[in-house]
Order: C-alpha cells, then sequence, then structure tokens
C-alpha cells in the first residue's frame, strides 16, 4: 500500500505503539487515585503533558487534554463565546476553516452572534490586510487556522495575532503542529488546537493551550476536577502517553522531516506540472500537502483507479464526506476543477519512489479518461 492520505491520519509510530502498550498492560492506574500505584500514573501524566507542551513550544500548565482537534477547537470556540459574549457579539473566521470551526460559527450566529468569514484568494491564503478591515469595536474573538487541510496555504498567525489585541486569537494547528515551525508562547495566539493521529500518535486525543494571559476561561466538562478544573473527567492516559511519545519522536527530527517532505513535495509537483490535463491547486506552502485535479475525471473515479494500484489519496477533508470542497469553492476554482479535485498529503515515512508511482498511475491510468 502507498498510502498518500496523512491530513486525513497518520501510522502510529512504533514509539506510540509502545507507550499505549505499556500503558494498557502495566501503568494502567487512575491518575486521580492516591495509593503509589495511582501516583506513578499521575506522575506519568505530568511528563506526558510535558512533552507535549515542550513540541508546541508552550509552559505545561496551559496545555489541557482532549479527545482531539475537534473537541479542542468547539471549545475554543464556545468557551470564548461564553468568557466574552458581554462585550461583544462579534466574531471574525475564515471561509476555509475546518468544520469543526464553521458549524460551530452557525451555531453562535442562532445564538445571535456575527460572524465575518475571511474569504481566501486563488491559492487559499488570507492576508492580513483582510483580517484588518474585518476588526471592529466589538470583535471577541478571531479563529484563524495555521495551515489549510486543503490547499495547504499556511497563514500569517503571528502577524494576525498582533492585530488583536482586544480579541481572543484562537488558532486551528492540527496541520501545522510539528509540521511548519511554531512555538506558542511566542506566536501571539490564546488558544491553539492541536491533534495526536495527524502527527503519527492516537486517534482520540489532542490539546488546547490556553495562554497565561487566559487568567480564566470556561471550563469543558464539569467533574472531578481534572485537568486543571477545565476538562473533568479520567484521563485517557494510553492515548495522551502515545501521543506524548510521538511527540518526543517527531520533535527530535522536525527540522529534517520537515526539509525532506518539502523536497519531495516540490520534485511532486515539478513531475506533475509537465503532464497536460492535470492542474495543481492551492499554494501548498506547508511541506506535506497538495491538492490536484484532472477535469474531467470524478474525483472518486480517480480515488477508485489509484486505490487500484494500492495508492490512498483523499477527496479534500476527511471529516466532510460527499460535498464539494467549500475550501475549492471559496478559492474562486471552476466547476470542473473542483469535481475533479483530490488531496495528496506526505509524512515522514513518504518516499520518492511511492510519489513517482503516484506520478506515473496519473499519467497513463487517469488523464486519459478525461480525453
Amino acid at each position: 500500500m502507498i498510502y498518500l492520505d496523512n491530513s486525513a491520519t497518520t501510522r502510529p509510530c512504533p514509539e506510540a505503539a509502545e507507550a499505549m502498550t505499556k500503558a494498557l498492560t502495566e501503568n494502567w492506574g487512575n491518575p486521580s487515585a492516591l495509593y503509589d500505584f495511582g501516583i506513578r500514573a499521575a506522575r506519568e501524566l505530568r511528563t506526558a503533558r510535558h512533552a507535549v507542551a515542550a513540541a508546541m513550544g508552550a509552559e505545561p500548565d496551559r496545555v489541557f487534554f482532549t479527545s482531539g482537534g475537534t473537541e479542542a477547537d468547539n471549545w475554543a470556540v464556545f468557551g470564548t463565546a461564553k468568557r466574552m459574549g458581554k462585550r461583544g457579539k462579534h466574531i471574525v473566521t475564515t471561509a476555509i476553516e475546518h468544520h469543526a470551526i464553521l458549524n460551530c460559527m452557525k451555531d453562535l450566529e442562532s445564538q445571535g452572534f456575527s460572524v465575518t468569514y475571511l474569504q481566501p484568494d486563488s491559492l487559499g491564503r488570507i492576508s492580513v490586510d483582510a483580517l484588518k478591515a474585518a476588526l471592529q469595536k466589538d470583535t471577541i474573538l478571531v479563529s484563524v487556522m495555521m495551515v489549510n487541510n486543503e490547499a495547504g496555504s499556511v497563514m500569517p498567525i503571528q502577524q494576525m495575532a498582533r492585530l488583536c489585541p482586544d480579541a481572543i486569537f484562537h488558532t486551528d494547528a492540527v496541520q501545522g503542529f510539528l509540521k511548519v515551525p511554531f512555538s506558542a508562547k511566542t506566536l501571539g495566539a490564546d488558544l491553539i488546537s492541536v491533534s495526536s493521529h495527524k502527527i503519527h500518535g492516537p486517534k482520540g486525543c489532542g490539546a488546547l493551550y490556553i495562554s497565561p494571559r487566559l487568567k480564566s476561561f470556561p471550563a469543558l466538562l464539569q467533574g472531578g476536577g481534572q485537568e486543571g478544573g477545565y476538562r473533568s473527567g479520567t484521563e485517557a492516559t494510553p492515548a495522551i502517553f502515545g501521543f506524548a511519545a510521538a511527540c518526543t519522536a517527531l520533535s527530535a527530527t522536525f527540522n529534517a522531516d520537515a526539509a525532506r517532505e518539502k523536497a519531495l513535495l516540490s520534485h511532486a509537483v515539478s513531475q506533475l506540472s509537465k503532464l497536460d490535463g492535470l492542474v495543481v491547486n492551492g499554494a501548498h506552502d506547508a511541506p506535506h500537502i497538495l491538492s490536484l485535479s484532472v477535469p474531467g475525471v470524478p474525483t472518486q473515479n480517480t480515488i477508485n483507479i489509484l486505490q487500484d494500484h494500492g495508492i490512498c489519496v483523499s477527496a479534500g477533508s476527511a471529516c466532510a464526506k460527499g460535498h464539494r470542497s467549500h475550501v475549492l469553492e471559496a478559492m474562486g476554482l471552476p466547476p470542473e476543477i473542483m469535481d475533479g479535485s483530490f488531496r495528496v498529503s506526505l509524512c515522514r515515512d513518504t518516499t520518492a519512489e511511492e510519489l513517482d508511482t503516484l506520478v506515473s498511475v496519473i499519467r497513463e491510468e487517469i488523464i486519459p479518461r478525461a480525453r
């Protein structure tokens, strides 16, 4: 199998699998228990939090574990609305966010909030000037994703955050974490969402960074006071320990991995750009995401053909099935390009030979069907 859908999920790394197995078979105590077995689990939980925080460039006591990126996004949006709703009702986001953000915005609009959706350019980029023009006196939240999960565009988050001293700034960094460099301490964002299974950790775990600037933030879940009282409930230690192990493993090779993936992506783009009948969409600024289209060949047909050759790609976001891409629509791409689009996404395990095979199958099996 040639797996090129790493923006949907990644293969858990050996370090993550080993940490999870140990948590399930040896260190399976409840971290809230007051005897040695539980205290040992609590100690490991602290170590895991430090590992994830180190990978984010964050203070360990400001990283709170969630069930994934979607939960972290929901907590960031609804928590801000609850905390700041009396001061204002205006929110700024983008038209190309993940549905974990967009559907929250729809919910808030039904509650009387006003939402401005910034539009991207034809490459999927959002400008600082567009954000500056959208800010109002009653703006309470700005939420802009760090890396678009379809176009691969990277947003100028640090510059954008500087424009928002009076609003809470959130970034969905699920596709940016350990893919593009950033440090939570210097980024300027008040809230940062990340996910485990996008970085070779297990599914079912993520985190929300809550800046020290937010001395109080609404709790997500009420109960026994876990996660500093913000998210009660017994911690999912196997997933958390696996997440932390993946963070440690990928942090050690981050610069080399990013450079290698970027080189592979650039080589693939150069080869694909030579193919008559194939269109390269978006900015592909990030080292791992590439949107392609073969106008005249429906997306599902392309996916099926590639699958027959053992190649896995995506129609776009794996979390939004059966719909034309809202990202490509916002970018203003023609219908025939959108309807023939598919996403290729790399990881640290992707090889040049795998991408060469992809190019070959597209050239020999897919493009001829458009003629």
